[in-house]
């Protein structure tokens, strides 16, 4: 895939980000990415798709027109599917996006039939079923702290286990074992919950995410640009990608972000979710940073991790409880 083809998926992306209309956080973080990614890949003109897109200069057909491999059409199509269904199966604006750019590309229901569905189900993946012993068993220590039906020790180490899945999957070269990140983020938040006796649905978890300055589009958008311009991403098809990678900067991405996630969850949930939207950002900053220094420790087993893997097995870890 030459640089053109790569920006027309990248721009495609950008489409798909705004099909459903931003807010100005979500705007801010994804034009945070753009720039990002620009300066990484060496490669100016990634940061000018952003505005592109923002203002309207760019549609569908001219941004498919630049696509005539099949494979790649087919990759840009799910990157598209995926980041629509980022936050919840796609809206009626958002699956209206996609009809228009199915059609631009010269896609048939057939060939995007598999995608549709297996992004529509992991955005609805349900919650574990909440186990009844966790509340009562959660009990205050002292002013607002709880003790949790788990030990610290487990916990930290429920959560490490959980950053190194996800710093495992962002190797994987389906695009969309990306897209099982966020919904294995969220069980991770909602198993954190439980065990300090709180019995929490999405809406509220996605919330959590959103305050801590955690994008759900954004966040998608980021680490399929990261294993676009990586040379990693390929479709579910398969062709695209050089297969299993080493740890990468979107690797390093999701097991630091799991990890802060996990760890901010644990000292909200036990202090009975009283921190203020400045201090669960703040807390969140510092723990991202710390568990940035930390990947590298943990780079070996991410690896490893990622040779067990396939995009089969990472369905199913969102599929079960």
């Amino acid at each position: 895939m030459n640089a053109r083809e790569q920006e027309a998926v990248l721009t495609i992306a950008l489409l798909a980000a705004f099909a459903d209309g931003t807010d100005d956080r979500e705007r801010e973080e994804i034009k945070r990415i753009a720039d990002s990614l620009a300066g990484e890949a060496g490669a100016p003109q990634l940061s000018q798709l952003y505005q592109s897109v923002l203002l309207k200069r760019v549609n569908v057909a001219q941004a498919a027109e630049a696509l005539t491999d099949p494979s790649h059409k087919q990759l840009a199509y799910e990157m598209a599917v995926c980041v629509c269904d980022a936050d919840a199966v796609a809206s009626e604006a958002e699956q209206q996006f996609l009809q228009e750019l199915k059609a631009a590309l010269g896609l048939d229901s057939k060939q995007t039939a598999t995608v549709e569905r297996e992004a529509a189900a992991l955005a609805d993946a349900p919650l574990p079923i909440a186990a009844t012993s966790a509340a009562p068993d959660a009990q205050p220590i002292g002013g607002n702290v709880k003790q949790a039906t788990m030990s610290d020790a487990e916990l930290d180490k429920y959560v490490l286990n959980h950053a190194i899945v996800n710093g495992a999957i962002e190797l994987l070269p389906q695009s969309l074992a990306t897209m099982a990140i966020i919904p294995l983020q969220i069980k991770l938040v909602y198993r954190i919950g439980q065990a300090y006796g709180h019995q929490l649905d999405k809406g509220h978890i996605k919330e959590f995410l959103a305050t801590a300055g955690v994008g759900l589009t954004s966040q998608y958008v980021e680490q399929f640009g990261r294993k676009l311009l990586g040379g990693l991403l390929g479709s579910v098809a398969g062709g695209l990608g050089r297969g299993l990678g080493r740890v990468s900067a979107g690797a390093v991405f999701s097991f630091a972000t799991t990890y802060a996630l996990g760890q901010l969850a644990k000292r909200y949930y036990a202090g009975g979710r009283q921190m203020n939207t400045a201090l669960i950002q703040q807390t969140y900053q510092s723990l991202l940073g710390q568990a940035k220094q930390l990947q590298g420790q943990y780079s070996p087993e991410i690896e490893q991790r990622a040779r067990t893997l396939d995009a089969g097995q990472v369905m199913q870890m969102v599929r079960g409880s």
